[in-house]
């Protein structure tokens, strides 16, 4: 990401201080990640036990790991005195780093983990939210940007936490069909 800012800085100081600025966010799957190792979160599309292809920890109780994130990438461009901001977002499922146990590979158990890409996926649509209620200008972009990141990203790890702590990394079942349904429905509104 550091090279992405100073980029962003270069293209920002070429703009002149009266250029209109428009700005587009959006949704992409193209991103440097090597297209093997990822999956851009679709949902309609739900993780299997053949996504994780790490290798699981051989001791302690965690069934399974389900590493997701989120990131942007953006570019400016400029016609005249008009310049956009392209913003692509991109919710990612990294394959190499998911893992599961062999004994441990339940429906109940998937259920959990796929939850933990869909917090994801409701941080980086409540980052996408954001930007697209705000003014992004060639002076306010290399500051808003980095900082609206990294707000979504405390907020996702703080639901993670969350999420865990409360059923007990899936432990206590009740608790956990209770998230079940928040984590559904806040999926659901953020596809609307």
């Amino acid at each position: 990401m550091k090279f992405l800012y100073a980029f962003l800085f270069l293209i920002v100081s070429y703009f002149p201080a009266d250029a209109q600025f428009t700005t587009n966010v959006y949704w992409t799957d193209q991103t440097e990640m090597p297209a093997s190792e990822v999956i851009y979160y679709n949902p309609l599309k739900k993780l299997t036990w053949q996504d994780f292809k790490g290798d699981p920890a051989t001791t302690g109780i965690i069934a399974a790991i389900t590493m997701s994130g989120f990131g942007y990438k953006a570019s400016m461009r400029n016609t005249g005195n008009k310049g956009q901001i392209n913003i692509g977002v991109y919710c990612y499922f990294s394959k190499p780093k998911s893992w599961v146990k062999p004994d441990k590979k339940t429906q109940y158990i998937l259920t959990h983990e796929q939850h933990h890409f869909d917090v994801s996926f409701i941080a980086a649509s409540m980052f996408v939210q954001k930007l697209k209620g705000m003014v992004i200008t060639a002076e306010n972009c290399n500051t808003v940007l980095p900082r609206v990141y990294r707000e979504c990203c405390a907020i996702m790890n703080k639901l993670q936490d969350d999420y865990d702590g409360q059923t007990k990394n899936g432990q206590l079942k009740e608790v956990q069909f209770k998230w079940n349904d928040y984590l559904d429905s806040r999926v659901d509104a953020a596809t609307r």
